[in-house]
């Protein structure tokens, strides 16, 4: 398959506090990110998918109890955010056969994981607004990291080895794909999330819901990993 064109210039213009405070709390992750990864992208990507697994699952939860107390329909929120988290596992699971992290990156993943876990918890249950905002935010920054990534693989410093059976098998990709083929489709899946997740933010707000989302790349309805 070929991953589809996706605008990657989109950016929401932060709106009032809530915005800002979304805004300038993803910058300060990517600061970090970027001081502590500089352009290894690769491993980056192990520990970000991580975190970036946990708020489609933390939003699933918290609208599927609220649905059960309301007695009420998800408008289809929450299949939409389960399948945000299990997107997002997936890009783990292939950049784990990629990048192979060290006990280090392993024991960072833990901690990062239970400290944005705890905290997206708690600003989903005071603001599930500026939750999907942060979210929306997040990923325009994945966009952008992919994107350098491809840069670096174009310019060879960073091998374009083959696409791992995991991925092939879950973007539908040819026997002969690459690691280029993955990050594209990859990132095709992080614009998708950013557009859906600004939506769901906008709709919160009372806003007009974003005018495009972008496409998402065709996914294997369900893959086994091997224990």
């Amino acid at each position: 398959m070929t991953a589809p064109h996706i605008d990657l210039d989109v950016h929401h213009q932060p709106k009032g506090v809530s915005d800002v405070v979304a805004f300038g709390f993803v910058k300060a992750l990517r600061f970090c990110a970027d001081t502590f990864f500089a352009k290894r992208y690769g491993h980056r990507a192990v520990v970000l998918e991580t975190v970036a697994a946990v708020p489609g699952m933390v939003g699933a939860t918290l609208n599927h109890l609220k649905c059960l107390r309301r007695m009420e329909g998800d408008k289809g929120w929450i299949k939409t955010l389960m399948d945000e988290a299990e997107n997002e596992r997936m890009h783990l699971m292939t950049f784990i056969e990629v990048a192979k992290p060290t006990l280090f990156e392993r024991v960072v993943v833990v901690a990062a994981q239970w400290v944005f876990y705890l905290f997206f918890f708690g600003l989903y249950l005071i603001s599930s607004k500026t939750a999907h905002r942060v979210v929306g935010y997040f990923e325009e920054e994945a966009v952008i990291s992919y994107t350098l990534y491809l840069k670096e693989i174009d310019e060879g410093r960073s091998a374009n080895v083959a696409a791992p059976a995991i991925a092939r098998h879950y973007w539908k990709l040819p026997e002969g794909a690459t690691l280029r083929d993955v990050v594209l489709v990859v990132r095709a899946d992080e614009a998708h999330h950013r557009d859906v997740n600004h939506g769901f933010a906008n709709e919160l707000a009372g806003l007009a819901p974003a005018e495009t989302v972008a496409p998402y790349p065709e996914h294997a309805e369900q893959i086994r990993l091997a224990a």
